[in-house]
């Protein structure tokens, strides 16, 4: 579970820092950036979203698993 919980939270981390990339290229870069690479930012945006939600699942599940605080 200890594994579990480094790779969840990890994922989070990866993904929350992936989204705010994204933010950055489908709005104050946009001008800068292709079409095509806006709607991949903006596609983008709703799977990290995902990936937030299912790490962070995990990591719950990790720490009731290891008996510590849900936090």
């Amino acid at each position: 579970m200890e594994r579990l919980l480094l790779i969840a939270n990890s994922a989070l981390a990866f993904c929350l820092l992936a989204i705010g990339v994204c933010v950055l290229v489908a709005y104050p870069f946009a001008d800068h950036i292709s079409m095509v690479g806006q709607i991949a930012a903006h596609v983008s945006m709703l799977i990290f979203a995902l990936g937030v939600k299912v790490s962070y699942i995990a990591r719950l599940v990790a720490l009731k698993e290891l008996g510590r605080a849900l936090n």
